[in-house]
């Protein structure tokens, strides 16, 4: 299976949640307009940092498990 995302420690999964608590539905969207947002300032690690987030939520809001379960 493709890796669907890589977070490089435990602070993009907690801006994922909090986003998710925030904005609810819209927390994708909201993601993806600070990746804009970044990428429009040539921050190219932080544009990088919001499109992983961005595919976190994509996972976190399955209602079934994706990926190996441990």
């Amino acid at each position: 299976m493709e890796e669907l995302f890589y977070i490089a420690d435990r602070s993009g999964i907690e801006q994922a949640t909090e986003l998710l608590r925030d904005f609810g539905d819209a927390a994708f969207a909201e993601a993806a307009s600070r990746a804009v947002r970044y990428r429009e300032l040539g921050n190219a690690i932080r544009f990088c940092e919001w499109r992983q987030i961005e595919r976190v939520l994509v996972v976190l809001a399955q209602s079934s498990a994706v990926g190996t379960v441990h």
